[in-house]
């Protein structure tokens, strides 16, 4: 098999047809997410079930194409990678790893809306913090990453217009340190957790806290100084990299080789709908053909296509503002998304395309967790104006009840106009969820096999 390179595989993934305003749009529905059951079994087939070629001749009219095989990894970069995600060595006060809140057993999620980082306790929903501390936003799942053009809910590590790199780090991250990102954006993720003081670094107790802010350069070289004193890491370094010394690497060859794991055991392409643009005509269901043709005729594609099922663009979609925030706005807890990012104003509270491959696993969903059930996240979609204007606190947990802002009329000001007109009766949500149910890859449901049996450091691992 020809061997891909990030480049040529992203190429191939992000080969998105002309999009074709399909009929019915009287029905209009958009939606972010999808389905929170798996594939019905043995269903009656609905009167009107659309023929296969019908639904894929609408997926190819929408560029919804199938996601290409992962780039290869070499065994002992991932095996590296695997290490690093799961080693609360790179954390401040190594008390949180990378999968504290990517965590395998929540579908590298952590099943709740905002996450806890450092100084907590426990994991997943039972993870606490006495001083209530939360994440600005939601941890988004990290399955096929590597088809991916712009991670993180704003996009601040992408492939620019330009067709570069781009991440916050500018110019520290030197020309020699990205030749090292050998899978796109995807190498570049693990560079930044570690530097953020509420997620991994910490504001006292530990060398890392005393390095100022805007200095990536000494952050990373300190973990590097952290990792180097441990001789299974530079025995695993020096694998993983054939032919380099460890005291030559920088955090880049950490990050790379966290990448490398992530898109060597979390890219997944053998749902029931890959199987069946391949050809196989019996691979949905009934239930599932019309919920595709449903999904596939009205607005929902416009926005959730190509490989992945994301545009890789931002938009608003009436999503409630609580937790922490990033500090925008007057009262310092609001957050602009997209803006922070490219300054422009029309950026302001739009945030990336949420992709829909294995998403009926990856609640709560939108970009600070505010809809816990799939269901509801569709819902969301049928006049989400009035939706985000009803938005009942009470549904979060306690410690954020209390943190809503009363910003919903600028939000609304900002709302995608996609969304203007767009009822979705039960029925469809119903249809559309049948849809997303083929959209999930069996070997994402259990990701056990992932966890390693000890880390290099020593420390505990989050399972």
């Amino acid at each position: 098999m020809r061997r891909m390179t990030w480049k040529t595989y992203a190429a191939a993934a992000f080969m998105v047809a002309p999009l074709m305003y399909c009929a019915d749009e009287k029905k209009d529905a958009t939606t972010e997410p999808s389905a929170s059951r798996h594939e019905p079994t043995s269903p009656p087939a609905p009167p009107g079930t659309p023929t296969p070629a019908l639904v894929r001749q609408l997926a190819a009219g929408r560029g919804v194409v199938a996601l290409e095989r992962a780039p290869y990894v070499r065994p002992s970069l991932a095996k590296l990678g695997r290490a690093l995600a799961f080693d609360k060595i790179l954390s401040g006060n190594r008390d949180i790893s990378c999968t504290t809140c990517h965590l395998p057993e929540f579908a590298t999620g952590d099943g709740r809306s905002l996450s806890v980082g450092q100084g907590a306790t426990g994991i997943g929903p039972g993870r606490t913090l006495p001083s209530g501390i939360f994440i600005a936003r939601n941890a988004p799942p990290l399955f096929n990453i590597g088809a991916m053009k712009h991670l993180f809910w704003d996009g601040r590590v992408e492939i620019a217009t330009h067709g570069q790199l781009s991440t916050p780090a500018g110019p520290q991250l030197s020309r020699e340190m990205r030749r090292v990102l050998e899978y796109g954006p995807a190498s570049a993720i693990a560079l930044f957790p570690v530097g953020n003081r509420d997620e991994m670094r910490a504001y006292t107790g530990n060398e890392l806290a005393a390095i100022p802010d805007s200095d990536n350069t000494a952050i990373w070289a300190a973990l590097m100084k952290r990792i180097g004193d441990i001789p299974e890491y530079r025995r695993m370094f020096e694998e993983a990299y054939p032919g380099q010394r460890f005291n030559r690497m920088t955090f880049a060859h950490a990050s790379n080789a966290i990448g490398a794991f992530l898109v060597d055991r979390l890219t997944f392409a053998n749902t029931p709908w890959d199987r069946f643009l391949a050809g196989r005509d019996n691979a949905l269901t009934p239930r599932q053909l019309v919920g595709a043709q449903e999904f596939l005729t009205l607005k929902c594609s416009l926005c959730h296509n190509g490989a992945t099922f994301s545009d890789e663009k931002f938009h608003d979609v009436a999503v409630a503002q609580f937790g922490p925030g990033k500090g925008n706005g007057a009262s310092l807890r609001d957050d602009f998304g997209r803006m922070n990012i490219t300054g422009i104003e029309t950026d302001k509270y739009l945030f990336r395309t949420t992709p829909l491959r294995n998403v009926e696993l990856t609640g709560p969903y939108g970009h600070d967790g505010a809809i816990a059930s799939l269901q509801g996240f569709v819902e969301h979609y049928s006049e989400s104006d009035l939706k985000l204007l009803a938005f009942d606190p009470l549904q979060l947990e306690p410690a954020l009840r209390t943190t809503l802002l009363p910003n919903s009329a600028d939000i609304l000001a900002q709302r995608d106009t996609l969304l203007k007109g767009v009822v979705l009766t039960p029925v469809i949500v119903g249809q559309l969820m049948d849809y997303m149910s083929a959209l999930t890859d069996d070997r994402a449901r259990n990701l056990n096999d992932i966890v390693p049996r000890h880390v290099p450091s020593g420390l505990p691992i989050d399972r």
